[in-house]
């Protein structure tokens, strides 16, 4: 099974190449739009497969939601959404998925 670590260094690795291949191709070249839509969704997929990892937990051969988890996600897209602005969102749901996993679990 692949350690969480590995898989985060090997799809930083692929994004980075990705943009760094796409930059030196398309230099002095008009991107088309499906190249330009490609560029800005790999690294939203990228942290999406990352978020459903740590959501849905493999315990005993069957996935489990993590509540803890899902709380801190539901809290930070909530966040992000009202005060537009990422990192206080992300330290909110980290803080409110901290707690659910202290102090109601």
């Amino acid at each position: 099974m692949f350690n969480n670590w590995i898989l985060i260094g090997l799809l930083s690795l692929s994004t980075y190449i990705s943009r760094i291949v796409g930059v030196e191709v398309m230099a002095e070249r008009k991107m088309s739009p499906t190249l330009r839509v490609y560029f800005n969704y790999v690294p939203v997929a990228i942290i999406s497969a990352l978020i459903i990892k740590q959501i849905f937990v493999p315990v005993d051969g069957q996935l489990i939601i993590s509540i803890p988890v899902l709380v801190g996600c539901v809290v930070t897209a909530i966040a992000i959404k009202t005060m537009k602005l990422f990192l206080p969102s992300v330290l909110l749901g980290a803080i409110i998925g901290l707690m659910t996993r202290y102090f109601m679990m």
